[in-house]
């Protein structure tokens, strides 16, 4: 999957789908409409899934939450696609065995009686069924977990996954498909006849290009960046959207010593927290902060940090201190604009989806959740099929395998990779230097780094360690240290020189330097002249 260039495609070639955004939202529209047989174009102004789509709390879910909330016919719309999506993505897609620690009797009924009803919403999709363990049993499961105190924990089961890694072999599926995808490649203006819109103009960010691309129909799918886009075709549109924050901090695995999750069901500001076993780490998450502005690279408040660290040290025998913190990332998800007075609230605003037409010839689409990212895309081609007067042509993604889904031995780190470990392993073969670490304590080698480059779209240094390794988000320092050798490979493999692999490492430590945390006074006070502490009590 070699990065295609704007000179690849003829700008003459009248695409039906031109979409913009390749996150998970995006990449599911691009398969969606390629596999019923329309031209279709995607681009994205960087990697793909480098945004909220890489940084998410790695579960598929039916969302525990939402049904606290009522709301029925969600969960068990995501349940469905929860169950579709392990089907279609066996390497990527793993049962995972979540605990709720009970501190109170009352918790323990409360909590089997409506996970019981999440199994049965769950139908033939159902992971597994709900049940009561005891104190005893508990601590054997999560011998980290806080005595004092407990009574028991309910246990129910939901998916864990990789998400940058689906990203990419939605993107491979999709191009297999016969979609055409653009990396680095960014919208810089909309066409226009009349009120219509008919296409895009487009930068590559890499070499300079621009091109323009004409379509039957232009997707928004660009998450936070919606309200770009919208006053692209319209400068005095309203915002449809503004960014809330999810952070999540990385810790060692041994503060929960197990393979089993945890879910804290209510935090002292009424969200819910996870504990997650991943990638040999122990991912802690999330919170929920209105913010005023979006970006690429969003910073985690030490509020939002602290919040997550007090509150996991409330379950935690061994209370986690910032000199553990391994990592920090942060995620911005798109939350409908307030209309009212209070701009603050997010924790009433729907997380389902948002479809809309917002322009002759233009299609909105927001909100939503990975889980759900088929169905979202399903409905977005129908509509946009309605809406262009194309062709009427039946989905077909819910039985179709995503590239690479095969059940392989899980004896390796390679398993990631599903039917193309093997093809890793003949690199290995053909040079075993390949074979080598990038890093003494990581499992993940030199082969990895030729593979992603010539079949993955990777580009930069950051493209590797980030969303195709993921080691910077597990351990941003181990991140740094392994930058100089990826580089070098890379430079390699993409014929470039020195003086691009010298910058390559220097603007991947500063991003990395972003994701080690340090308790600083500046980021408070940058914090609150910008009015984004959040309010916990």
């Amino acid at each position: 999957m070699e990065r295609l260039h704007p000179h690849h495609l003829t700008e003459n070639i009248n695409w039906d789908f031109i979409i913009i955004g390749g996150g998970a939202t995006g990449l599911g529209t691009a398969l969606d409409a390629a596999s019923r047989g329309f031209k279709t174009l995607l681009v994205e102004q960087s990697d793909f899934a480098k945004g909220t789509s890489s940084r998410s709390t790695k579960l598929v879910h039916g969302g525990v939450r939402y049904l606290a909330q009522g709301d029925i016919g969600l969960v068990k719309h995501a349940l469905k696609e929860r169950g579709l999506l392990q089907q279609n993505a066996k390497h990527l897609v793993n049962k995972e065995e979540f605990l709720i620690p009970c501190y109170d009797w009352f918790s323990v009924i409360k909590y089997l009686t409506g996970l019981t009803l999440y199994d049965w919403l769950a139908g033939k999709y159902s992971f597994g069924k709900s049940k009561f363990f005891s104190k005893k049993e508990t601590l054997t499961m999560i011998p980290g977990i806080k005595e004092k105190g407990l009574k028991g924990s309910i246990r129910y089961y939901d998916g864990k996954f990789d998400d940058a890694r689906l990203a990419i072999n939605i993107a491979q599926t999709a191009i297999e498909n016969g979609a055409s995808l653009l990396n680095y490649t960014k919208v810089t203006g909309l066409l226009k006849s009349g009120d219509v819109v008919t296409g895009i103009e487009t930068e590559d960010t890499i070499t300079g290009i621009t091109a323009k691309y004409i379509g039957k129909i232009v997707i928004n799918a660009t998450g936070v960046f919606v309200d770009d886009i919208l006053q692209m075709n319209n400068p005095d549109s309203k915002k449809m959207v503004r960014p809330s924050q999810g952070v999540h901090v990385v810790l060692d695995k041994s503060f929960l010593n197990s393979e089993s999750a945890l879910m804290i069901p209510k935090t002292s500001d009424g969200r819910v927290l996870f504990a997650v076993p991943w990638h040999e780490h122990l991912l802690v998450g999330t919170t929920d902060t209105p913010l005023n502005e979006h970006s690429l690279e969003p910073r985690a408040l030490k509020e939002e940090v602290d919040f997550i660290m007090s509150t996991a040290a409330g379950y935690f025998n061994r209370k986690p201190m910032e000199k553990d913190i391994l990592s920090v990332f942060s995620g911005l998800r798109p939350l409908a604009a307030p209309t009212n007075g209070d701009g603050n609230s997010t924790k009433e605003i729907s997380r389902d989806h948002k479809l809309i037409v917002s322009a002759k010839g233009l299609i909105t689409i927001t909100g939503g959740k990975w889980t759900t990212y088929r169905r979202m895309a399903e409905e977005t081609v129908d509509l946009a099929i309605t809406h262009a007067g194309l062709e009427s042509k039946a989905c077909v993604t819910q039985n179709l395998s995503i590239h690479g889904s095969l059940t392989t031995a899980t004896d390796s780190h390679l398993a990631i990779y599903g039917s193309d470990r093997s093809k890793i392993e003949a690199l290995m073969a053909q040079d075993p230097s390949l074979g080598n670490k990038l890093h003494p304590a990581f499992p993940y080698i030199e082969a990895e780094v030729i593979w992603s480059a010539r079949n993955e779209m990777a580009e930069t240094v950051e493209d590797i360690l980030s969303r195709r390794l993921r080691i910077l988000f597990i351990n941003a320092q181990a991140a740094k240290d392994m930058a100089p050798r990826v580089a070098s490979l890379l430079a390699k493999e993409l014929s470039a020189d020195k003086n691009w692999e010298i910058n390559q490492i220097e603007t991947f430590n500063k991003l990395a330097d972003g994701y080690i945390y340090h308790s600083t006074p500046k980021i408070i006070e940058s914090a609150l002249a910008n009015n984004q502490i959040p309010n916990y009590e």
